[in-house]
Parts: C-alpha cells; sequence; structure tokens
C-alpha cells in the first residue's frame, strides 16, 4: 500500500468514528509534543540539569543510571540530596518560605524543576514553519478535553480557554465537563503536586483506579487520539491497564478497541509499510489493541480530527461554566431551594430540545431536534442495551447496520428514517441518534426471524 492511500484510509477510519461516535475527540498528550514543539527535556535530561544545580550529586549521572532501576528512583535519591543542599549551603538557592515545618523533603527537588521549565518557558526558542503548522492544525481540533501526564505549562499556551484540572483536584472535582487540561501528574504552577520521584508513584498507583473511573467515559465514547508517547512508556502502561480491564469483553484477548488512535513519529523506510494496529503492553503481561497512525508530518493527522463546525470560536470557558451551573443548579440550589425555579417552562422546554436551547440562549442548528424523544439513542447506547452490557462498544451495534445494508442493500444510516435519525451539527459534521423501532429490529435479527425493513 502506498503512503497516500495509507493516509486516505486513516483519514476515512477518523472520519467515521467521528461521525459514529458524534463528539468531539479527547486528546491524550505526552511529552514527546512538548519536547517536539518547545524542545523541553526528556526525564533523562531533566535529571541530568538537576544533577548539574546541586553539588552533594558529584558523580556523572551515568552512575545512577546504573545504581538506580528507573528514573523514578533516581528521582528520589536526588529528593534527598536536594534536600540536604537546601539546609546547608543551598539555602539561598530557594525562598524563605520554604524553610518552615509545613514543606516536604520533595518540595526542593521539584522547586528546581519547576524552575527549569518556567525559565525555558519565559525564553521560548523559535519554532519551525513545520511546527507551526501542526500546532495551528492541533488547535482546529478544539477537542473536548485534554489528559497529558506533562507538567510544563506549554498545553495550557497552545489551549489558553481550557481550564487545567491538577493533580488530586481531578479526582475531587464533582463531575467531568468540557474544556479541561487534565494534568494527572501534576503541574509546575503547584510544585507539590508534581510526580518525580519513587515516592510520587507509589502514593499515585494507589490512586489510579480512582482516576481510571473518572475518565472511563472519556475513554470508552469520545475519539481518542494518543500523541507524543511511546507505546513502552510506563505512563501509558500505567492509565491504560484499568481501561483494558473495563472496556475488554469478557474472554475476548484480541480486542482491537475502535476508538483508541495511537500516533507515532515516523521516517524514511518505515513509512514503506506502516502499520494500521498498535499493541501496547499493560499490566499483568496483557496488551491493548488500538488503531495507529504513523507519519513524519502530523498536520494531516490533526486535520482529520479538526472540528468543522459554526460554532468553531466558542469559547471553551463559556460552555464549561454552562455545564458547571447547571450541574450547581441541579444537584444543590434547585434541591435546597435556594433558587426560585418555574417547573412548568422547564417541563415544556424540556420536551422540545429547540425550546430548552433557546431557554438557554442558544438557537439550535437542525429542525429535527425536536425528535430526540423519538430517536433517544447514540449507537453506544443501543450497543449496550443489545449486548446488556454497561461497557459495551457502539461498533456492537453498527455491525447491524452494515449488516442491513448487506441483506436488503439499505443503508438506514445515510438518511433519516423510522430507525435512525442524522442532526445536522455544522457544515460537515453529523451526530446520529437511533429509535426503539432499530433496538426492536436488533434483537429480532439476532434471533434469527425473518425480518423486513419498513422505511
Amino acid at each position: 500500500m502506498s503512503f497516500d492511500n495509507y493516509k486516505i484510509e486513516i483519514v476515512e477510519d477518523v472520519k467515521s468514528c467521528l461521525e459514529t461516535l458524534g463528539c468531539k475527540p479527547i486528546l491524550f498528550v505526552g511529552s514527546g509534543l512538548s519536547r517536539r514543539y518547545f524542545g523541553t527535556p526528556s526525564w533523562d535530561e531533566l535529571l541530568e540539569k538537576l544533577a548539574s544545580q546541586c553539588p552533594l550529586i558529584d558523580k556523572n549521572y551515568t552512575f545512577y543510571k546504573q545504581s538506580f532501576e528507573d528514573q523514578a528512583a533516581i528521582g528520589e535519591e536526588f529528593s534527598k540530596l536536594f534536600h540536604r543542599w537546601a539546609w546547608e549551603k543551598g539555602n539561598d538557592f530557594f525562598p524563605p518560605p520554604m524553610f518552615t515545618g509545613e514543606i516536604p523533603q520533595s518540595s526542593y527537588l521539584k522547586y528546581a524543576t519547576a524552575m527549569i521549565f518556567q525559565n525555558e518557558r519565559a525564553t521560548p526558542r523559535a519554532i519551525d514553519n513545520q511546527n507551526q503548522l501542526e500546532i495551528a492544525a492541533l488547535q482546529k481540533i478544539q477537542p473536548h478535553a485534554l489528559i497529558t501526564t506533562n507538567f510544563d505549562q506549554y498545553l495550557e499556551d497552545v489551549f489558553p480557554d481550557y481550564e487545567p484540572i491538577i493533580g488530586q483536584h481531578i479526582i475531587r472535582e464533582p463531575q467531568i465537563l468540557t474544556g479541561e487540561i487534565f494534568k494527572i501528574h501534576g503541574c509546575v504552577s503547584d510544585i507539590n503536586s508534581i510526580i518525580l520521584t519513587k515516592s510520587d508513584y507509589e502514593h499515585f498507583m494507589k490512586k489510579k483506579k480512582y482516576l481510571s473511573a473518572k475518565l472511563l467515559t472519556y475513554f470508552s465514547e469520545h475519539p481518542l487520539l494518543i500523541v507524543g508517547y511511546s507505546a513502552s512508556d510506563p505512563n501509558i502502561k500505567s492509565i491504560l491497564s484499568d481501561i483494558d480491564l473495563c472496556l475488554r469483553p469478557e474472554g475476548d484477548t484480541d480486542f482491537l478497541i475502535p476508538n483508541i488512535y495511537f500516533v507515532e513519529w515516523k521516517t524514511g523506510v518505515a513509512l514503506n509499510k506502516p502499520s494500521k494496529e498498535k499493541l501496547i503492553p499493560t499490566e499483568d503481561n496483557r496488551f491493548l489493541r488500538v488503531k495507529a497512525i504513523e507519519s513524519d508530518d502530523f498536520c494531516w493527522i490533526f486535520d482529520a480530527f479538526a472540528t468543522r463546525r459554526p460554532l468553531n470560536n466558542i469559547n471553551p470557558k463559556l460552555l464549561r461554566g454552562l455545564v458547571s451551573r447547571t450541574h450547581e443548579l441541579v444537584r444543590h440550589d434547585i434541591p435546597k431551594s435556594k433558587v426560585q425555579f418555574n417547573y412548568d417552562t422547564l417541563s415544556r422546554a424540556l420536551d422540545n430540545t429547540n425550546d430548552y436551547a433557546k431557554l438557554l440562549g442558544i438557537t439550535t442548528v437542525n429542525a429535527f431536534s425536536s425528535n430526540s424523544i423519538q430517536y433517544p439513542y447514540s449507537l453506544t447506547e443501543v450497543a449496550r442495551i443489545i449486548t446488556k452490557n454497561g461497557k459495551a462498544y457502539w461498533n456492537a451495534a453498527h455491525e447491524y447496520v452494515l449488516r442491513i445494508k448487506r441483506e436488503t442493500g439499505q443503508d438506514i444510516k445515510s438518511f433519516d428514517n423510522r430507525y435512525h435519525q442524522s442532526s445536522k451539527a455544522g457544515i460537515i459534521s453529523k451526530s446520529h441518534n437511533y429509535s426503539q423501532e432499530f433496538v426492536d429490529l436488533i434483537f429480532k435479527m439476532r434471533s434469527g426471524a425473518p425480518y423486513v425493513i419498513d422505511l
């Protein structure tokens, strides 16, 4: 297969996934992207820079690489040495408030780490034309949210209207909204949130399942683009391990997750046979099978995931505020009678999506949106009904759309009918919803009984 044909197939696959799920993608961003565009140090390079600042780290960095099992263990050792140095001759390197009893021992190493990143960000390097084009394409995705293990602040620069949610605050957030950057390993803006040492990682692993539970909806219902990581990255292994346990159908050892895309930088001869699938190792010697995208140019990949809607320029902070305030009304203000509420007005508005949108100050863009009661299910929801599995994927239902097309010649997804309705969400994008009659039809097909498509 030529690389041009490979690109065409990937773009069509991404387009189909976006249309089927009917929502914006999630970006899972690793340090490789910050390194690529902004020249941030790798983990080893960061530890080398830290070693050069502390006189008590008096051996070549290679010695520590040979003496400790991984970078987190080296970080633990450096943390002890920075702590000693801070209370001896390094006193002037740290601000006075750090010399109180409430400051953790590891804070001195993390303060030095934050200073490295903040100083580099304050004196940005020139970005070449190719990387500028890729950053612009990345911004056009306008993702629902971003998840990252990076603790630099470059994602905030690329997506300035997105709200950073840092460290343990992710678990404590009452709900997952939109327009957020989930910084699961902390941020240099809050030095004690940074995960850098072996102790930090051990604490993180204890909390990981709670984090995975929070992110499960994202991983199962949104297109997910993983970029800036290697498949062997321990961060990927850690996070995706719990997701794999939740999403993999029981007994299926070769399940391809249809909405997760793993992007890898490849060039030259490697692109003669680009891969379309990737096995990512997780814990307990298991593997997660996802879709792969390989390229030496990320522009076309980001363009494939880009949002093309009339609301392209809407401020994510506005959307986040709208959802947050609605959540507060439903959970707190209305039950506790903190606000006066006209239930008749709301009841009538909820019966008609156009009226509800107007109640919120939004004008809908599709005349069919008032039919949401007749077409209440997304394809993912249909899949969960027919499999009786709360973790089912949309493709469990989509296979019946394809089967109907093969057996009857009717592509029910290509137009509005009694089984399916599409709502235009922009110039190109559509959301697809399905009726109870479609669910009933699937159960009839599964029973082996003859069926007729009555449109």
